[in-house]
């Protein structure tokens, strides 16, 4: 039986970061970048600092260990199991005909509308969705016509509406990458936006501090003239026009913040 007063260990929310961290270190990147400029001298013997090294020369390169894992590793390849299905790791998304599904839309710049002497046209997604998903309905309405009337005869319409379903998710799946590249765009947008916003915040503190330090170098200035002025008067008076320059300098910080 547990001790009731033995701490319980609180597991962590997220697993700690793997120890290779420890080797991405400025004294790393420097000696990687070293040999990389070793890598790509020209006939003159000045290295090409402007070589974009891509992912397989750099794995090409003779690095210590240490540096290993500064290199990008090679692009992982098969499948991974989820919930017991197989997922394929390529990019690539296959064709409805290589799934043996009937592929209700025609091929991107396959139109069959389209005038053969015009250049090819990209696939209009939304007007094929569209097409789908009125088809969907209609089949819809059919299959409950047939539910009502010969239920015995549902499966051929099942198998119309899980191909539409298949064809209008395939189009999505398509649609994908394009819809990648135009959420990226808004990000960066939105990120520039974000940017120009803190400069001119930044602009205008500048501007407020910097005439903030104005006025008071030309009250610093006033003070040291009223207290030359001063130097025949009496102690009390000089004391006391200390203590009213001092009030105003502190009114003054205090408008500022």
């Amino acid at each position: 039986m547990d001790d009731p007063d033995q701490q319980r260990a609180v597991p962590t929310a997220f697993a700690p970061p793997p120890p290779l961290w420890k080797y991405f270190t400025r004294e790393n990147v420097d000696k990687l970048n070293e040999i990389k400029n070793e890598a790509s001298k020209k006939g003159n013997g000045q290295p090409d600092r402007t070589k974009q090294w891509s992912g397989e020369e750099l794995r090409a390169l003779d690095v210590p260990p240490t540096l290993r894992f500064l290199v990008p590793p090679e692009a992982p390849k098969g499948e991974y199991s989820v919930f017991g299905e197989l997922q394929s790791l390529s990019t690539t998304l296959p064709s409805l005909k290589d799934q043996d599904i009937e592929q209700l839309y025609p091929e991107p710049g396959a139109d069959p509308n389209q005038n053969p002497a015009d250049p090819p046209q990209p696939l209009n997604h939304a007007y094929y969705l569209l097409k789908i998903s009125k088809s969907l309905l209609l089949n819809f309405l059919e299959f409950v016509g047939i539910l009502s009337e010969s239920p015995e005869q549902f499966e051929p319409k099942v198998n119309d509406l899980r191909n539409m379903f298949i064809n209008a998710h395939h189009l999505l799946n398509v649609y994908r990458p394009h819809q990648a590249r135009e959420s990226l765009i808004m990000m960066m947008e939105e990120q520039l936006r974000r940017t120009k916003d803190e400069i001119k915040q930044m602009d205008k503190i500048k501007t407020d501090i910097e005439g903030a330090l104005e006025e008071l170098q030309t009250e610093g200035n006033r003070i040291t003239s009223a207290d030359q002025l001063a130097n025949g008067n009496s102690q009390s008076d000089i004391s006391s026009q200390k203590a009213e320059d001092a009030r105003l300098v502190w009114e003054l910080l205090e408008k500022e913040n």
